[in-house]
């Protein structure tokens, strides 16, 4: 044995072997570069090399959406746990549980208030971190206490919607939620207050059949799929090859269904610019209604 092998050796192992903070880098979804946690939250979760955007916590959302970070939430209605006492490989109430547990939330929608440049708004966020953002009675309820909130407060309604559609384990009452939230629509039309949509990545089944397809505006982050049904699925039923990026947010915008796709970082300022645009308009018509009498 030499001084090399005895000494240096180890010394190198060691240094070569220290130890490296966990969750310091990660991976895109997209293109599979590594980035830099860090680099990553600064970036508002958007790769910095493909401009991928990755999928955000509600938390994130209401954090990149208010002036400052700065907001309310709200406590949401509670509605009965398991309706239909469903069981498939865990029960119901288990998979609530564990969801609860995991994103620290109560339910798949989160409802805050604040300032959006300097203008009140109310926003809804589905979390895609609870059971995928689907939806139950709960999130039903939830979305009609936003729109009485933004009617109370005579704010636009802002929601983000990340959904996977009706939450099966609720079967007939999540399909009753499609009519209950458009109700919770029409409230706001009857107010006369603005509704914008802003669709995340993904946004399916009921929830696109529903109050996210109805907004006075449609904005959507870039290559964000939004559908009723997947396009495999509809591949297989009409058996034909589909158009290249079909139900994704540029298509969809081509095709009238999207008024606007917006990079993440633009997001905050577009918003406080439409709400801005959209009371104005209603502030000038009330005046004109008022000289009318």
């Amino acid at each position: 044995m030499s001084w090399l092998t005895d000494y240096v050796r180890p010394k190198l192992r060691g240094f070569l072997q220290r130890d490296v903070p966990e969750n310091l880098w990660t991976n895109c979804d997209s293109c599979s570069q590594m980035i830099l946690v860090k680099e990553l939250e600064r970036a508002k979760k958007v790769c910095p090399h493909c401009g991928h955007h990755m999928r955000a916590t509600a938390k994130e959302r209401l954090e990149w959406t208010f002036d400052h970070g700065e907001y309310t939430t709200i406590e949401l209605p509670k509605m009965p746990v398991d309706p239909l006492n469903f069981k498939d490989s865990k029960r119901y109430t288990e998979r609530l549980k564990d969801a609860r547990n995991k994103s620290h939330l109560d339910e798949a929608l989160v409802v805050a208030h604040g300032l959006i440049e300097g203008q009140k708004a109310v926003v809804a966020v589905m979390a895609p971190e609870f059971l995928l953002g689907t939806m139950g009675a709960a999130l039903g309820e939830a979305f009609v206490a936003a729109c009485r909130l933004a009617v109370l407060q005579k704010a636009p309604l802002v929601i983000y919607t990340a959904s996977g559609g009706a939450r099966m384990q609720e079967g007939a009452i999540s399909l009753m939620q499609m009519p209950r939230t458009t109700i919770g629509v029409q409230m706001l039309a009857e107010a006369g207050l603005p509704y914008i949509v802003v669709f995340t990545n993904p946004t399916t089944g009921g929830v696109s059949a529903s109050f996210a397809m109805l907004g006075d505006v449609h904005i959507a982050e870039p290559n964000a799929l939004i559908a009723f049904a997947g396009p495999r699925v509809i591949q297989d039923t009409v058996r034909e090859k589909l158009p290249e990026g079909f139900q994704r947010s540029e298509y969809l915008k081509k095709h009238g269904m999207v008024d606007i796709v917006a990079k993440r970082s633009e997001l905050s300022e577009l918003l406080g610019r439409l709400i801005g645009l959209l009371t104005c308009q209603k502030r000038e018509a009330d005046g004109e209604s008022i000289a009318a009498e």
